[in-house]
C-alpha cells in the first residue's frame, strides 16, 4: 500500500510541475517560443532564425498545414557553445534591459544595438531578442556558476508558469486557474486581446501582484539599474543630425555591354525619375551629395566600386537591381551601418536579419495578409463566391487558401463556383440580401474574358442586385481591354502601386519628365520613372528631416506618392524593414476611379 501511494504521489508531483518544465524550456529542452504575427510564413520565420522549415515543424506538427497570427510557435535554440550562430531569448514577464544585461554578463547598449527595433514602448514579454553572439559564447566558457542565490532571483525573474489551452478554455477559467486577473494574463500574452483563444497555443503566466511584490522584496533594484526608458532614451540622445546626406545609386545601367534592352531601359527610368526628386527636394534647401555607379550587372564591377574609399561614408545606398548582388551589398551595409533600399527584389532573405535593409517590394505572405485584413473590414457581412474559370493560375492558390481561412475566421461566408457557359447557374451561390462579392481563381486576362459577360449580363438583368468583382495586381495592365466592363461590375484590385492618367500627381510628373528628358516614359507597370522619383524622394526627405532618428519616424514622413505607397515596419527587433502598404482600386458604378488608401 506504501508502494502505491508513492507512485500516485509521484504521479501528482510530474502533473503539478509539467508546465514549469516547460517554462523552462528555453534553457533545457532547446528551444524558445516565437508569437506568430501578421503575415509571417514557415519560410519567413525560418530565414530569421536561420533554422530550417522541418526543424520548426518538427517542434509544431501541424505548422506545415497553416499557422496562424498569435500561435506560439517552438524555435529550436542554438547553444551557445556555438560561436556562429546567435541566442534568442523570448522576454518574460518581470524582465527588463538591466536585468538582461546581468544575466548574460553585457551591457545594456550591446543587447540594444543588436535589437534595433526594441523600444521601451514594445519592450514586453512575448517579444523574442537577439543576444550578441561572441558576448553570450563569452558568458558560457567564462562567466562562473551563478551561486544558489543568483540562480533565484534568475527564476524569480522567468515566468511563472506557461499553459497549453485546451479544448474549451477562456481567458477567465484560465486566469483563475492561476490566481491572476485577466488583465494580468492579457498583459503578458498581447495575441488575447481580441479575446480570441487557440487551442494548442502556449501562454505565458506571469506572476501575479503578490508574487512580484515578494520578487522585488528578494531582489531591490541596485543603485545602478536603470529602467528601460532611460536606457533607451540615452541612446537616442547619441544618434547625430545629418547635416549633407550622402546617397549613392548602384544599378546595372549597362554601360558599353550588350545587355537586355528593356533592363537598361528600366534603370535608366529609375535614375531620371530619382534625380527629379533630387532636384525637387534641393529646391526645399536639402543638402544632398549624390553618388551614381554603373555595376555592369557584374560582382568583379560591384566589388571594385564598395572598396571605394567614400562608399563607408555613405548615409543611404539604393540597389542593386540583380538578386545574386544583394547579399554582398546588404553585408557591406550592415558591416558600415548603412541603410539599404532594394527597390526592386520581392524575395530579400537578407531583410530578416540585416537592421539595415529597406525592401520596397512587398513580400507575398505579408502583401496578402494586408489584403485579408482590409478585404474583411471592407467586405464584412457580403457574400463571397470564388469562380474558377478552369484557366489554371497556380500561383492564386495560396492567396485563395489564405482568404478562405481569414474569411471563415470572421464569419464571412463564401461559396466555390465552377464557370459554366450558362449564367443563370451562377445566381444559384448568390444571396439577394447581402452584397455578393465575386474573386476569380486566376488573375489572367483569359480568365476575365469568361467571367465578365456572365456578370456584366446578371447585373444588366438585375440591376438592384449587389454585387462586386474583386481582383489582382497585374488587371492594371489591361485595364483598357475591360474598363467599360470594371465599371459596371464595380470592380476592385488590390496593388502594392498604382497610378492612372486621370490622377492630378501623375499628370503633374509625366508632364516634368517629358519637358526634362523629351521622352515619355515606357508603357510598363509599375512606371520606373515613378518608382525612382517616389522612393528618392521617401527616403531622401526623411533623411533630412529626421537624420539619424528617420527609423523611429517613419510613420511621420509626409509625401504624396505618385505610384508607389510606403508603410514600412520592422520584420523583427534585429532585422530590417518591408513595405506592408496596399492599395485598393476601385472601378466604381458611378463610372469614378478611387485609388483607396487605407491609413
Amino acid at each position: 500500500m506504501k508502494f502505491i501511494q508513492s507512485v500516485f504521489l509521484a504521479l501528482a508531483i510530474m502533473a503539478g510541475s509539467s508546465t514549469k518544465v516547460m517554462a523552462q524550456a528555453t534553457a533545457e529542452s532547446g528551444y524558445f517560443l516565437h508569437t506568430v504575427t501578421k503575415g509571417q510564413s514557415l519560410y519567413s520565420i525560418s530565414s530569421m532564425y536561420n533554422v530550417s522549415i522541418n526543424d520548426i515543424v518538427s517542434l509544431n506538427p501541424g505548422s506545415d498545414k497553416q499557422i496562424r497570427e498569435g500561435a506560439a510557435l517552438k524555435i529550436p535554440q542554438a547553444t551557445t557553445t556555438n560561436s556562429e550562430k546567435p541566442v534568442f531569448h523570448t522576454i518574460q514577464a518581470g524582465e527588463t534591459l538591466y536585468r538582461l544585461s546581468v544575466k548574460y554578463n553585457i551591457t545594456t547598449q550591446a543587447i540594444c544595438e543588436a535589437n534595433p527595433g526594441l523600444s521601451s514602448e514594445n519592450f514586453r514579454s512575448g517579444q523574442v531578442i537577439i543576444i550578441p553572439v561572441q558576448q553570450a559564447s563569452k558568458v558560457e566558457k567564462e562567466t562562473p556558476k551563478p551561486t544558489a542565490k543568483e540562480e533565484t532571483t534568475v527564476k524569480m525573474n522567468d515566468w511563472k508558469d506557461m499553459h497549453k489551452v485546451e479544448r474549451k478554455e477562456t481567458i477567465f477559467s484560465i486566469s483563475r486557474e492561476y490566481g491572476i486577473t485577466e488583465e494580468e494574463l492579457i498583459a503578458a500574452n498581447p495575441e488575447l486581446k481580441n479575446g480570441k483563444l487557440k487551442k494548442g497555443a502556449f501562454l505565458f503566466i506571469p506572476y501575479g501582484k503578490n508574487d512580484i511584490k515578494a520578487q522585488q522584496t528578494e531582489s531591490e533594484p541596485t543603485a545602478k539599474e536603470l529602467t528601460n526608458e532611460e536606457i533607451f532614451n540615452q541612446l537616442e540622445d547619441s544618434k547625430k543630425d545629418i547635416k549633407t546626406i550622402k546617397a549613392a545609386i548602384m544599378l546595372p545601367f549597362m554601360a558599353g555591354t550588350s545587355a537586355n534592352m528593356d533592363e537598361q531601359i528600366r534603370m535608366v527610368e529609375y535614375y531620371e525619375g530619382f534625380l527629379m526628386a533630387v532636384d525637387s527636394l534641393k529646391k526645399q534647401g536639402v543638402s544632398i551629395d549624390l553618388y551614381t555607379y554603373d555595376t555592369k550587372g557584374r560582382e568583379a564591377t560591384l566589388n571594385s566600386i564598395l572598396a571605394k574609399k567614400e562608399m563607408k561614408n555613405m548615409d543611404i545606398i539604393f540597389g542593386p537591381a540583380k538578386t545574386q548582388d544583394i547579399n554582398a551589398l546588404a553585408s557591406f551595409a550592415d558591416k558600415n551601418n548603412i541603410r539599404l533600399v532594394i527597390p526592386f527584389a520581392p524575395k530579400v532573405d537578407q531583410v530578416f536579419n540585416n537592421p539595415h535593409i529597406y525592401q520596397v517590394n512587398t513580400p507575398q505572405s505579408y502583401l496578402y495578409s494586408e489584403v485579408y485584413e482590409h478585404f474583411n473590414r471592407k467586405f464584412s457581412g457580403s457574400n463571397v463566391i470564388f469562380l474558377n474559370a478552369g484557366n489554371g493560375d497556380r500561383e492564386k492558390d495560396e492567396f485563395i487558401k489564405g482568404m478562405k481561412a481569414e474569411l471563415k475566421d470572421n464569419g464571412i461566408s463564401y461559396h466555390d463556383f465552377t464557370v459554366t457557359d450558362n449564367f443563370y447557374e451562377i445566381i444559384t451561390v448568390m444571396d439577394t440580401l447581402k452584397n455578393n462579392v465575386f474573386i476569380p481563381t486566376s488573375g489572367k486576362s483569359t480568365a476575365l474574358v469568361k467571367i465578365l459577360p456572365q456578370l456584366t449580363q446578371i447585373r444588366r438583368e438585375r440591376p438592384n442586385c449587389q454585387m462586386n468583382l474583386f481582383g489582382y495586381p497585374e488587371w492594371q495592365t489591361y485595364t483598357n481591354d475591360y474598363l467599360a466592363s470594371f465599371y459596371e461590375i464595380d470592380t476592385y484590385f488590390y496593388s502594392s502601386f498604382y497610378t492612372n492618367n486621370l490622377f492630378p500627381a501623375a499628370v503633374n510628373f509625366t508632364q516634368a519628365y517629358r519637358r526634362w528628358y523629351s521622352k515619355d516614359m515606357a508603357n510598363i507597370y509599375p512606371k520606373y520613372g515613378m518608382l525612382g522619383y517616389d522612393t528618392g524622394y521617401f527616403f531622401l526627405k526623411g533623411l533630412s528631416k529626421y537624420g539619424n532618428k528617420m527609423e523611429e519616424n517613419l510613420g511621420s514622413i509626409q509625401v504624396t506618392p505618385i505610384q508607389t505607397g510606403f508603410k514600412f515596419e520592422r520584420v523583427n527587433n534585429w532585422g530590417g524593414f518591408i513595405n506592408r502598404k496596399v492599395f485598393f482600386v476601385h472601378f466604381s458604378k458611378d463610372y469614378e476611379l478611387i485609388k483607396l488608401d487605407f491609413e
